[in-house]
C-alpha cells in the first residue's frame, strides 16, 4: 500500500482509494461534453480527510492540495447530492459483513454529545446546555452495537435529549427498518419512550445506573456509542463545532466515520495504541 501526494498520515492508501472510488458520482460535464476535471478526485478526498484530522481552516489547506475553494465546492456538492451518506453507508455494510454480521442491524444505541461552538457558528443554531455547562451545539447519533454510525442530527445545545433525539430515531426507523430495539441513557427517559412506542412502533430501553453507583462505570450495551463519540473527536475538526450550517457538521461526522471505517477495512489486524514510553536519562 502506498499513499498519494506528499504522504500526509491522513492520505488514502491505494487499497482504501480502491474501496471509495467506485462509490463516488461520475464527473460532471458541460452541455458539449465538457473537459476532464482539473484535480484528481483522490486529492480532493485526501484534502477533506486532512482538514477533518488536523482541524485547520479551509483556506489553510496546504498548497500541495487542490485550491481550498475547489475542495470546499466538492465537499458541498457531495453533501447536497447525498454522496457522503451513500459512501459511508456502503462501507459500513462491508465492515458488518467482515465482522460476520448481517448487512442491516437489529438493535441500536442512541446518545448525545454537547460541544463548544466556534465564533463562526450563528447564534440561531447554537445554545447553552445547562447540564453540561457547554455553549454550542449538541450531536445526536444512533449507532449499531458495533458503534458504527446509523444516523446523526446536530442541533443547538439547549435542546433537551428527549426532544432532540426524535429526528435521528425517525431516520433510523425509515432507513433501517430491521432495528427493533434501541438502548439509551436516563436523559432520554420519559415521553420519548412513549413516543417511540406509539409513533415508531419500536422499543426504546433505558439503561439506568446502579442505585449505589459512585463515580464512572461502564454501562452495559451503551458503552459502544460512547466509544463512537471518542472515535469522532480524535478528528480535531470535530473537537469543536466550526460549521456555519449544522447539516455540514453532520457531513463532517460522516467523513470522520468513513475515514475510520476505511482504516478498519484495510488494517488487516486489530488496532493498537502506542503504550507509555519510559523517560531515558540523557547524559552529557
Amino acid at each position: 500500500m502506498s499513499a498519494a501526494g506528499d504522504g500526509y498520515p491522513s492520505d488514502l492508501t491505494d487499497e482504501q482509494w480502491a474501496l471509495i472510488e467506485p462509490l463516488l458520482p461520475a464527473p460532471r460535464t458541460g452541455r458539449k461534453g465538457g473537459r476532464r476535471e482539473k484535480h484528481p478526485r483522490r486529492r480532493i478526498v485526501d484534502a477533506i480527510l486532512y482538514l477533518a484530522r488536523t482541524g485547520c481552516q479551509w483556506r489553510y489547506l496546504p498548497k500541495d492540495f487542490p485550491p481550498f475553494q475547489t475542495v470546499y465546492w466538492y465537499f458541498t456538492w457531495w453533501h447536497d447530492d447525498g454522496t457522503v451518506e451513500r459512501v459511508h453507508d456502503a462501507l459500513r455494510v462491508k465492515v458488518r459483513e467482515a465482522d460476520g454480521r448481517s448487512a442491516e442491524p437489529s438493535a441500536g444505541l442512541v446518545d448525545s454529545q454537547s460541544v463548544r461552538a466556534a465564533d463562526t457558528v450563528p447564534k440561531s443554531t447554537s445554545g447553552f446546555d445547562a447540564g453540561k455547562k457547554t455553549k454550542g451545539r449538541k450531536r445526536f447519533i444512533v449507532t449499531d452495537t458495533l458503534g458504527l454510525l446509523l444516523a446523526v442530527h446536530v442541533l443547538a445545545a439547549s435542546v433537551q435529549d428527549r426532544d432532540g433525539a426524535k429526528r435521528s430515531l425517525l431516520w433510523t426507523r425509515l432507513d433501517h427498518p430491521t432495528i427493533e430495539k434501541i438502548w439509551a441513557d436516563q436523559g432520554f427517559a420519559g415521553r420519548l419512550v412513549e413516543w417511540s412506542s406509539a409513533v415508531l412502533h419500536r422499543t426504546l430501553e433505558i439503561v439506568r445506573k446502579d442505585p449505589g453507583q459512585r463515580g464512572f462505570k461502564v454501562q452495559p450495551k451503551r458503552w459502544a456509542v460512547e466509544r463512537t463519540f471518542a472515535w469522532i473527536t480524535t478528528r480535531r475538526r470535530l473537537a469543536c463545532d466550526y460549521e456555519r450550517n449544522p447539516a455540514h457538521s453532520e457531513t463532517m461526522i460522516r467523513w470522520a466515520m468513513t475515514d475510520l471505517i476505511l482504516r478498519r477495512l484495510t488494517r488487516g489486524r486489530p488496532a493498537t495504541r502506542q503504550g507509555p514510553r519510559p523517560l531515558r536519562k540523557i547524559t552529557p
